[in-house]
């Protein structure tokens, strides 16, 4: 019996190296076809690492690698369907696209990206060819694809709005957390203490600086925990604690989940993070930005609060809150694990996702 062997391309930074973990949990699992991984690295030291213009431009450097790694397999066996996520891993490979099964997941459109440009430090060409050029690439890429997967309905209307792509291509299907590992006991909260955790790669655009300034008006009793790649030197005090190097899913991070109380993240821009779904699974209330999609985790006033980007003021009341209705804290967590449970589940969304690669296989 021959079964179906599927190709996933998948880009490597931030959130969606976790995503590609937590996939890898699903594929390992799966008996009914056979599968290989391109991972899509950020800095490969290779020549696109050093080409002017090139080198500075993530979707050229990320679709190059990718049309390489398609065009290195003329050898190897024969791919009945590919995944790529997300598409800047797809602008030259539309061709081959076009002749081959393949479907292309993204948390968020470059027309999403646009409307949090300064939050991304990004904002649109103002050579208006390059920008036309950019969108019908795209475009391309959206049409020669069998079939599109969103992480949330945010990027879905954006495909259908800014794209003209017919939605009933588009399914969405957000990236799951393993409800069992982050289900963290909670032992009885130290009621003189409150322990926030932030949870950041980049902690400018993720709302650190903002944090730390809202924190310095909280009680004494208030502890933060943050969580990030960038080195924070000198910011590290009593009440503050600063974890560079921690990775995704390990027991270091687990530890700080299960000893927090509040999940803080004030970012400025964000498509849908995971940082969120699994505070959200590890029965945390969760204070976050309405930015992107993070309205489509976080229910505002049931599991945790939105507040407007870059608002101090909203999140310190937020946080305030907690410190006078503890018993929030609790009643809040666990309705953000329930509505985890139901949205953020990754044995039922990823199995989902590799059910909508077989539907294309050939």
């Amino acid at each position: 019996m021959s079964y179906p062997h599927i190709g996933f391309i998948m880009e490597q930074t931030l959130g969606h190296i976790t995503h590609d973990l937590n996939l890898q949990a699903t594929l390992t699992t799966q008996n009914s076809f056979t599968y290989e991984r391109f991972p899509v690295l950020f800095h490969n030291n290779d020549i696109y690492d050093r080409l002017p213009v090139i080198r500075n431009n993530w979707t050229l450097k990320a679709s190059l690698r990718s049309r390489d790694w398609l065009k290195s397999r003329r050898n190897a066996p024969h791919l009945d369907a590919v995944f790529f996520h997300t598409q800047v891993t797809t602008l030259f490979s539309i061709g081959w696209m076009r002749r081959h099964p393949t479907i292309i997941s993204m948390d968020a459109t470059p027309k999403n990206i646009d409307s949090l440009g300064e939050a991304y430090q990004h904002s649109p060409s103002k050579l208006r060819w390059l920008e036309a050029w950019k969108d019908s690439m795209n475009k391309e890429a959206y049409q020669a694809a069998r079939g599109i997967i969103t992480w949330c309905q945010w990027a879905k209307n954006s495909l259908i709005n800014d794209y003209g792509i017919d939605g009933d291509k588009i399914t969405v299907i957000p990236p799951g957390v393993n409800m069992e590992r982050w289900n963290l006991p909670r032992e009885t909260r130290e009621s003189s203490k409150l322990h926030l955790l932030f949870v950041g790669g980049n902690f400018q655009r993720k709302g650190g600086h903002l944090l730390l300034k809202a924190f310095e008006k909280l009680p004494n009793n208030c502890m933060l925990d943050i969580v990030t790649q960038d080195p924070l030197n000198g910011m590290e005090m009593d009440r503050v604690h600063v974890h560079n190097g921690v990775k995704a899913n390990s027991p270091e991070m687990l530890a700080l989940f299960q000893k927090a109380d509040i999940f803080v993240f004030p970012s400025n821009g964000d498509c849908l993070p995971l940082a969120v779904m699994e505070a959200m699974a590890a029965s945390l209330p969760v204070i976050a930005s309405n930015v992107g999609a993070i309205s489509e985790e976080v229910a505002d006033g049931v599991t945790g609060y939105l507040i407007p980007a870059g608002n101090e003021k909203a999140l310190v009341d937020s946080i305030a809150f907690f410190i006078h209705n503890p018993q929030s804290i609790r009643e809040m967590g666990m309705k953000g694990q329930e509505r985890a449970m139901k949205l953020f589940n990754s044995q039922n969304n990823y199995q989902s996702l590799v059910d909508c690669m077989l539907n294309i296989a050939e």
